[in-house]
């Protein structure tokens, strides 16, 4: 246990390790010594829990408030009052201000971030015992011995008081939770509930006239408003059902308990507001907390060496902050109390004494130690029962690390189908064991190092939590099972799912995701194969098994167009949290746990069932949402029985087991892969989840820009303002202090008068004494009077024309002086009216420089639309483009595959025409030389013909060894001419290159029929003797072969002469498309 002093700081930490609950639950214990006194203690007398239950005020004996947060681990001193405070209130709707009870009699309320004082409130004339704060956070309650005052928190002004005559004093005057009620409690013992908007009476509850009274001093009320316990000086205590008004139960403590001075109902997360807990704050200093149904003794804070004087619970449950009998504060953790110590208690029962009378004996339950009884079984057996021994450590961290071996899933079920579920305090030991969690440490650290999930940045706004810490480990579970499978980021279901297992292991991130990863892979099995709808699939087992044991429910659901989605699916995607309560839920779980993963089929199944009473009344579709979203009469042992009859009865090809996979817990090291879902929807649904992502950062960052330029037009505003209120005072400041001089020149005017006046005066009683010295001494001084009274004379005149003199010239001063004031004021004036215009003239140049800057911007955006128009249709057009220019080039190479295959094929042909012209000149020479024979043996008789014929076959053999050779380069050139048409590009070469073809190739008709003159030069020259020919000689003819193959030639040639038309007729239409096409792009 640590202790921190505080001393005279006003800010610090609370501890500087992590604290570690002790065996009796204190976290810390907070003193505070006075810095010239060590070892004095300033004793804290008050603390108050703020709404969220992180931080709560205490304030002490010297009046200072502190403000302790918890779960940051800080204290901050926010106010020093100088006054012992009487009562605190912490949970206004303003959640910085905060309310003080003082000891003068007077309520303050105080901001703790600016530590201003908001407002003084008075009006009591004792001091003030509680401070109640509507739920609103709108109206407060302050209660004193003679009266209860009603105040406003928004004007802080007083609405009623609460007038008692002197023999009645008031306890408490507080408001009811979640209503409009306000209980007045008085030192009769007299409960009324009055209209907090009229002030008219409700009830007033029944108070037990039999026994003794009790003397209410305490009270406590449920969070729901529905129960209220009250104690006093009797060791009784009082419950009452608001709903009905009457008085349910009396719970009588332990002997020791002889006085309550302090109850207060200790709230769970799973109660739904319905507090089960009561602590009670006896005379001896402990506080014992007390179950109101089972009325068995939880734990106890305090001893009677260290005691307890007053305790506030945190709303949500979790803390108890207890200021102690020594002054010090302390604090508990409320986690730790609910485990069981090194040494178990006995174990605490009721025993109920029942009464045929009418009156509350019959309710009066006594909590005492003892052996417990059990009833007897109607067959008379002795049971056999075991007690579970206690672990040797028993905290919360250590229940939730160590897995007991010994534990086997058959025994596990006996004592399940025993007590209908498994004990509290081992219950997270069997779940683990159950479930077979591999605690991956490496592999969950390695998920929680990629930070949250993009999915649930904005969780809070969806689902909303109080607790901050709560919050945050929701979130990190999601985002490691986001990281873990992308399904996980998508399913919106799963913070339903995940949320009841956060809240059970919120200290052990690694075992709370496991649990939900378990779950997830077992018992949410095909849940995600219709993503993103609902498991059809699932939900059609259940409807097939509801089907076969309640025909009638489920012709109502069809007739009512009610199907399993509206049904089963809502009980499924939230683990029934919404229709049960903690200790039903934590029940049913036990059981599916223990059970094949089809058994949570079978509890929608038999919840259904169960409750076909009041669903066979419903017959609209509202109806039915309504029902099963929220919770209902239900008997959980009942449908449990009902989930192991379905379970047993239901046929095999409709059973569940048959569709669903048996239990497979999680691979060791390494979690398995998850990838049971349509991935292109996910994908799909990421990918637009970023898009809007995107559009969102954009349209928050313009509406920054916006609220910018807002700010700033409204603080020029504000300055304009300010400098117009200045001017104003100025002005203002200007004609008081001309008021103020004009009263200042009356002042001096009157003064001056009164001095004339005094002057006058006096000069009268001169001349009366020296009238008198002139007739005593007539006779004797005559003449020496006349030169007096001359003197005198003149000496009257002289002043006499000094006081003009001074009284012109003092109206010349003034004068001058009102000029000089006018022409300030003036001047004054003239400054005040150019300034006047030079700012207007500044204001109206930047109002016209941001009018030109914001058409600038909307320009350059409406260009910068046009722009990503103009682009999007060039891309668009570019990619036509090269589609088109695609299929050009696929024609082309088709075009010029059939070309070359074609040439192929002429080659072919004109190498076999060449073939039949070499066959043909072998027979040519075959014949010349028999007729070289011939001529021979006739040489005698016809010499010069011979001669003459001889040269002229000299002459033919020469034209075609010319022609020959042109045939044989025919070739060679052909193949450049068709390299050279695949390499065309533009319309000017697709149109010269045809004609040079045919001008340069040596097959055109031009190069063929065309003869060298040298040629028939020679043919002269030559002869076949010496003799000469004679004209009558016979002539033997030499060109019987030579018509053929000028015939077959020149039909070559035309075939080649087509082929190459054709082919420039497809070289210019090709070259006419890409010209079109580029005509386009241009």
């Amino acid at each position: 246990m640590q202790t921190t002093d505080i001393g005279s700081r006003e800010d610090g930490k609370l501890w500087h390790r992590k604290p570690v609950a002790a065996n009796n639950g204190v976290l810390v214990t907070v003193i505070r010594r006075a810095s010239a006194y060590q070892s004095k203690t300033v004793r804290f007398l008050q603390v108050a829990f703020d709404t969220t239950g992180e931080s709560f005020l205490a304030g002490d004996h010297h009046g200072n408030i502190y403000v302790i947060d918890i779960s940051r681990n800080r204290f901050k001193l926010v106010q020093k009052t100088g006054q012992a405070c009487t009562a605190l209130a912490f949970n206004l709707r303003r959640t910085t201000e905060y309310l003080v009870a003082l000891s003068d009699y007077s309520i303050k309320c105080f901001d703790q971030d600016t530590k201003q004082l908001v407002s003084w409130m008075r009006g009591h004339e004792g001091a003030v015992s509680s401070l109640s704060v509507h739920s609103s956070g709108r109206y407060a309650i302050s209660t004193s011995s003679d009266t209860a005052q009603l105040w406003d928190l928004d004007t802080f002004q007083r609405k009623r008081k609460l007038n008692v005559r002197q023999s009645v004093g008031i306890q408490r005057v507080f408001f009811l939770p979640l209503s409009n009620a306000i209980l007045s409690c008085f030192t009769d013992d007299s409960i009324f509930a009055w209209e907090s908007d009229t002030l008219f009476s409700k009830y007033q509850l029944p108070v037990p006239q039999d026994g003794p009274r009790i003397h209410y001093k305490a009270f406590a009320v449920t969070q729901d408003g529905k129960t209220l316990a009250a104690g006093g000086r009797s060791s009784l205590i009082h419950l009452w059902c608001l709903d009905s008004q009457q008085l349910f139960r009396v719970i009588q403590m332990p002997p020791k308990v002889r006085t309550v001075r302090h109850l207060d109902f200790l709230p769970d997360s799973f109660d739904g507001g319905s507090s089960q807990v009561l602590g009670v704050l006896s005379q001896d200093g402990v506080m014992r907390f007390v179950n109101i149904h089972t009325c068995k003794l939880l734990f106890d804070i305090g001893s009677y060496d260290d005691a307890i004087t007053s305790a506030a619970v945190c709303p949500k449950g979790r803390h108890i902050a207890a200021v102690m009998d020594s002054g010090s504060l302390r604090i508990y953790n409320v986690q730790s109390l609910t485990q069981e110590t090194n040494k178990p208690p006995q174990p605490l029962v009721k025993v109920v004494t029942t009464n045929k009378r009418g009156d509350s004996s019959c309710l009066k339950m006594k909590v005492h130690t003892g052996a417990v009884q059990r009833p007897a079984k109607t067959s008379g057996r002795r049971i056999q029962t075991k007690r579970l021994r206690t672990p040797a450590v028993s905290t919360l961290e250590d229940k939730e690390n160590d897995i007991p071996d010994a534990l086997s899933k058959k025994r596990l079920r006996t004592l399940l189908r025993t007590c209908g579920e498994y004990p509290e305090k081992y219950r997270m030991f069997i779940w683990r064991s159950l479930l077979q969690l591999p605690e991956n440490h490496a592999a969950f650290s390695s998920l929680t190092d990629k930070g949250v999930h993009s999915a649930y940045l904005c969780l809070h706004e969806r689902y909303p939590i109080k607790s901050h810490r709560l919050q945050r480990g929701l979130q990190r579970v999601l985002s490691a099972l986001a990281h873990w499978s992308s399904i996980f980021g998508e399913a919106e279901y799963l913070p339903l799912v995940a949320f009841p297992f956060v809240k059970l292991f919120q200290n052990n991130p690694l075992i709370c995701f496991e649990v939900v990863a378990t779950v997830i892979v077992n018992w949410c099995q095909h849940w995600f194969e219709y993503f993103p709808n609902p498991p059809l699939n699932i939900l059609s087992m259940a409807e097939n098994v509801l089907a076969h044991h309640d025909k009638e429910l489920l012709q109502h659901f069809v007739n009512c167009g009610v199907t399993s989605q509206l049904y089963a699916w809502p009980l499924l995607e939230t683990l029934f949290t919404e229709v049960l309560t903690r200790e039903e839920w934590l029940k049913l779980f036990d059981n599916i746990f223990t059970n094949h993963p089809s058994f949570l089929l079978m509890a929608v199944v038999a919840y259904v069932t169960c409750c076909r009473a009041p669903l066979l009344l419903c017959t609209h579709r509202q109806d039915f949402e309504y029902f099963f979203h929220h919770r209902n009469t239900l008997d959980v042992s009942a449908m449990l029985k009902e989930a192991y009859r379905l379970m047993e009865t239901t046929p095999a090809d409709l059973h569940p087991r048959s569709m669903l996979s048996d239990f497979e817990p999680l691979t060791r090291e390494q979690y398995p892969i998850f990838n049971k879902y349509p991935t292109f929807i996910v994908e799909y649904q990421s990918q637009e989840r970023e898009r809007i992502r995107q559009q969102e950062v954009e349209y928050l960052r313009e509406r920054q820009a916006l609220q910018d330029l807002r700010a700033e037009a409204v603080r020029q505003q504000a300055e304009d303002e300010a400098w117009y209120t200045q001017q104003e005072l100025l002005q203002e400041a200007e004609e008081q202090r001309r008021r103020i001089l004009q009263q200042e020149e009356k002042k001096l005017a009157e003064q001056r008068t009164r001095l004339g006046a005094l002057k006058r005066e006096l000069k009268v009683k001169e001349l009366t004494l020296l009238d008198a010295a002139r007739r005593r001494f007539l006779k004797h001084q005559q003449n020496q009077h006349k030169i007096e009274l001359n003197r005198l004379d003149d000496e009257i005149q002289r002043k006499v024309t000094l006081r003009a003199q001074e009284t012109t010239a003092t109206m010349q001063d003034m004068e001058v002086r009102q000029m000089e004031l006018d022409a300030q004021r003036r001047l004054f004036e003239q400054q005040l009216a150019k300034e006047q215009e030079r700012r207007r003239q500044e204001v109206r140049a930047e109002v016209d420089a941001r009018q030109r800057r914001a058409e600038a911007e909307d320009s350059t955006f409406q260009n910068f639309l046009l722009t990503d128009r103009d682009n999007s249709q060039e891309t668009k057009r570019v990619l036509e483009e090269s589609l088109a220019e695609a299929e050009q080039l696929e024609v082309d190479a088709d075009w010029q595959t059939e070309v070359i295959r074609r040439l192929e094929k002429a080659d072919e042909e004109q190498e076999r025409r060449r073939q039949q012209l070499a066959d043909l000149s072998r027979e040519t020479h075959a014949k010349e030389e028999q007729l070289v024979q011939l001529m021979m043996e006739v040489e005698g008789k016809h010499w010069n013909d011979v001669a003459a014929k001889r040269s002229q076959l000299e002459k033919e053999k020469q034209a075609a060894a010319a022609a020959e050779s042109k045939r044989s380069s025919w070739p060679s050139q052909q193949a450049d001419n068709t390299t050279q048409n695949k390499l065309r590009r533009s319309q000017e070469e697709s149109i010269s290159q045809p004609t040079e073809n045919k001008l340069q190739s040596p097959c055109s008709t031009r190069g063929l029929l065309h003869k060298p003159d040298s040629l028939q030069a020679d043919t002269t020259n030559i002869c076949l003797n010496n003799q000469a020919s004679t004209e009558d000689s016979t002539c033997f003819s030499l060109d019987r072969g030579r018509g053929t193959l000028d015939r077959e030639e020149r039909e070559l040639l035309q075939e080649v002469r087509e082929l190459r038309q054709k082919l420039a007729t497809r070289a210019r239409a090709a070259d006419w498309t890409s010209q079109s096409v580029s005509s386009q792009h241009s």
